[in-house]
Formats: C-alpha cells, structure tokens, sequence
C-alpha cells in the first residue's frame, strides 16, 4: 500500500519552507507535532501577520481584502508588510500552505499511531481529517474556497499537496479492501466521498453547536465504517 510519493517514503516536508518565505515567519508544523501530537490543537499556531491576513481573508473575501487593510489590522505599515511578504498572492500561499503542511503532518502521525491494523488505520484518519476542519475550520476553509484565487505554480503545488492527502485515504480503505476488512466494491469512489464528508466540515461546524470536534469524530468514524462495510465497533 503507498503511503506517500512513488519512492514508498512519506514526504515529511514542509511545502511553506520550500517557498521561501522569510525564515521568521516559517510555521513549525513538523516540530509542533512531535511535541504535542496529532489531536492537540493550540492557540496561535500561525505566524501574527498570517494570522491577520486569515482573519482578513475570512471576513471579506481575498479579492475583498486590500493589503493596506492586512497592515493597518497587523499594526504595520505597509512597506513594513511588504517586508515579510510581497504581495497578497504572497500571503494566500503562505496561509494554504501552511494548512496543508498541518494537516499532512498530523495524518502522518495518526497512521503512525494506527499502526498495521486496516480498521484503526481508517478510523484514525477520519478522525484526524474532522478534527482538523473542526478545530481549524477558517483555515480549512480558506485553503479549499480559495484556490479560484491561487495563481501559476502556486496552484500546481496546491493541487498536488490536496492530491497527496487523497492518495492515503485512497490508500487506506484500498489495503482494507485487498484485506477482505472493507467490503466496499467501489473503494476509490468511497475514498472521494469519505474526504468530502469529512473536508466539508469546515464548511458548517459551529464551536457553539451541539457537538465537540471529538464527538463528531466519533460519528463521522462510525458513518465511515458503515460506508466501506467495515465491521461495527
């Protein structure tokens, strides 16, 4: 089963530091990650400027959001944004990076977690993929919404960070069914539906809501299982 790019390794690395960008501004996805593990979600994981511009991004729109608007809500001028980044493109690809470099990294680390077991594998990754369009919905969110707005190479590489994260579920549910664990005879269309469902999250979750990232976790398992034909737990 593959894991990762055709070389059978998982691709560890961080698609915003091979942007580029100014080091001070780097996230720390990998490091966080070994230090806290796959379902913590802390506070004020985005570098400051990139924190303002999602928040900017989310409000109004990215074509709705002047960078002077970013600098003057960032408490910078905006030579002094420009510093750090050159353009709002610049800032879009740092903040969709970012989401995909975590969310890759922590469905790493759920399958790691997993092990070698099909069921556990599935359940931990579905887990994963909910938890993080809970927790991180405005992120989430901009990161798929946005991608109209993503131009020449930066959209290339987007689009293959979100096909890498297809390929394990793709992965997964498929070793479950050469197993005879899954039953599903439709195990790529399933793969698709089971990441929308999941990915879609971010598009309704209400902290407010009725349910905790935790508890929708748990269901959204129990729907998959029922999905790939996996036995009840």
């Amino acid at each position: 089963m593959s894991r990762g790019p055709s070389s059978g390794v998982p691709d560890r690395r961080c698609i915003l530091c091979r942007h580029g960008e100014d080091p001070g501004e780097r996230c720390t996805v990998a490091s966080s990650q070994a230090e806290t593990g796959w379902r913590s979600y802390p506070d004020g994981t985005l570098p400051p400027i990139l924190g303002t511009a999602l928040a900017c991004f989310v409000e109004h729109g990215y074509h709705g959001t002047s960078i002077r608007a970013v600098a003057a809500r960032a408490g910078l001028s905006v030579p002094g944004l420009y510093y750090h980044y050159p353009s709002k493109q610049a800032l879009l690809v740092a903040i969709v990076s970012h989401a995909m470099d975590d969310l890759w990294q922590r469905s790493l680390a759920a399958l790691e977690e997993a092990g070698d077991d099909a069921a556990r594998r599935l359940d931990l990754l579905v887990e994963c993929l909910v938890l993080f369009h809970a927790h991180r919905r405005d992120l989430a969110f901009i990161a798929s919404s946005e991608i109209r707005s993503l131009t020449g190479q930066a959209r290339t590489t987007y689009i293959g960070a979100r096909d890498r994260q297809q390929r394990l579920m793709d992965g997964v549910i498929e070793d479950g069914v050469a197993r005879k664990v899954f039953t599903t005879a439709y195990p790529r269309d399933v793969s698709r539906a089971v990441v929308t469902m999941c990915t879609g999250v971010a598009q309704w979750y209400s902290a407010d809501g009725p349910h905790s990232p935790r508890q929708l976790a748990e269901r959204y398992r129990a729907m998959t299982r029922g999905t790939v034909g996996a036995p009840a737990v």
